[in-house]
């Protein structure tokens, strides 16, 4: 029988401090002398040694030097410095991010015991916010996967029911915010690897648009294509996570106002887009087919949750569905070719390493033609310009980030009518958002049989700010 909720069920493991407490809480706490950000490390420790031996959300955790870095950050505000809302916040950063001070092995064998010489530029502008890393997350070996279960450090699990996966390749992140070892930590995403996880683990999850946050130290996967992000409780929190990262760029907007002009990198100009005024936001829906299969309890659960959101009913967006077969065709050339440029000596020299299946796509990917990048490339900016004229008429897409919820670890298939592979679906829905370089937000949506699914939104091109400001304003979190 297949229930679905909007209330909470209680996790599968005893959450740990940060479950449920925003980051301006916890500021508030720290500004009135309650607790001090040494207070909030030690919370984050006693919870990863508790939990992480059930969830597999860490591969490295140095708390003694996360202390030393808190005592400081007490030390700034004693004497009235405080860096910004990250301040003393302890954070947890995925392990295909480069940090100086600690172990980066993208999850592969390869690299275990690699030490970066530096942080990553995210990394740093983190911690100059603030922030204290507490360790590194468990990634899918070389982000290269979306089920988070194919790692030379195990499979992390999911806290909602732990013979499930976590989704990828972000999996230690959401594990590690799901569960309340640390409020907030810091993904990837390149097909969906924030979303997917944020989705399956009932968390917030962002990808911005594409170029907006430094990818610099980030392990490649596919350049073009992927972007850092963030995994959080609520929206105000990737809010504030997503202001340092884009160097205090993104604004607490309130929703409606205008994206004005243009972000850095950006694929496109949206100067004029609005997330929606005193008529409330325009939200259409993107039907799964032909980008993923139909589940029907998923999929109403989600779209429930999309018109609570818009106020009314949805105007739908079959115009979406007919670029769905250029887009799987551009995404599929892009990302394999950029994978294989990556990997390519690695593949030869030393395949003995790879887990088999992340091996097995590798091996695929070298039979991209160099005439199919070059048409995929040209592709890509002519779908850009299509949903570049889309978004002057719509505000927002609306659809499921994930057709299903969590399937079990190493699960392959999805059984029953319309059957299909686990990777496929999983992606289905998120990947076509990375070929066009727009922001996307998955927002948990309710229960269906016990575990969480995810309502995406997808702006245009530039609007991050706006489409933050929208779910933070209209966005209304499952009840506790």
């Amino acid at each position: 029988m297949t229930e679905r909720s909007t209330s909470v069920p209680p996790l599968a493991v005893e959450p740990g401090f940060f479950r449920g407490r925003g980051i301006p809480e916890l500021q508030q706490a720290m500004a009135e002398g309650g607790l001090t950000a040494q207070d909030l490390v030690r919370h984050a420790g006693a919870a990863i040694e508790r939990l992480d031996p059930q969830l597999n959300a860490f591969v490295h955790v140095d708390i003694d030097a996360a202390l030393a870095t808190a005592r400081e950050r007490d030390a700034e505000r004693a004497q009235g410095k405080v860096r910004g809302p990250l301040h003393g916040i302890p954070v947890a950063i995925k392990d295909n991010v480069d940090t100086a001070d600690m172990p980066t092995t993208m999850g592969a064998a390869h690299f275990l015991g690699h030490r970066p010489r530096a942080d990553a530029h995210c990394v740093a502008l983190l911690r100059e916010a603030g922030a204290i890393v507490v360790g590194k997350t468990l990634t899918h070996e070389f982000a290269y996967g979306p089920t988070g279960d194919r790692s030379v450090q195990g499979a992390a699990r999911n806290p909602w029911r732990t013979s499930q996966i976590t989704g990828g390749s972000s999996a230690g992140s959401a594990a590690a915010v799901a569960s309340g070892m640390v409020p907030v930590a810091l993904g990837t995403d390149t097909g969906g690897s924030v979303r997917v996880p944020s989705a399956l683990c009932g968390l917030v999850g962002f990808k911005p648009t594409h170029g907006r946050v430094s990818d610099a130290g980030v392990f490649p996967l596919s350049p073009t294509l992927e972007d850092p992000g963030v995994l959080a409780n609520c929206v105000e929190d990737a809010q504030l996570f997503m202001q340092a990262l884009s160097g205090g760029a993104i604004a607490m907007a309130s929703a409606g106002g205008s994206t004005g002009g243009t972000t850095g990198n950006s694929t496109s100009n949206s100067t004029s887009n609005s997330t929606g005024g005193s008529e409330g936001p325009r939200v259409a829906w993107v039907p799964n087919a032909p980008f993923a299969i139909n589940d029907p309890a998923v999929t109403a659960c989600v779209r429930a949750a999309a018109q609570r959101l818009a106020g009314g009913p949805l105007r739908e967006a079959p115009e979406v569905t007919r670029h769905a077969r250029a887009l799987q065709t551009a995404l599929g050339a892009i990302q394999r070719a950029e994978a294989y440029e990556v990997h390519a000596e690695r593949v030869e020299d030393q395949p003995e390493k790879f887990d088999p299946e992340v091996l097995e796509r590798l091996r695929a990917s070298r039979g991209v033609q160099g005439w199919e990048y070059v048409r995929a490339l040209k592709e890509r900016a002519r779908l850009q310009a299509e949903f570049a004229r889309l978004f002057q008429d719509v505000d927002v897409l609306a659809l499921p980030t994930v057709a299903i919820t969590a399937p079990a670890l190493q699960q392959r298939s999805v059984a029953g009518p319309g059957s299909a592979g686990v990777r496929e679906t999983l992606l289905g829905l998120t990947n076509p958002w990375n070929v066009l370089g727009l922001p996307a937000i998955s927002l948990p949506a309710g229960w269906v049989n016990g575990l969480p699914v995810g309502l995406q939104l997808v702006a245009a091109a530039g609007a991050d700010e706006a489409l933050l400001a929208l779910a933070a304003s209209r966005w209304q979190a499952p009840r506790e």
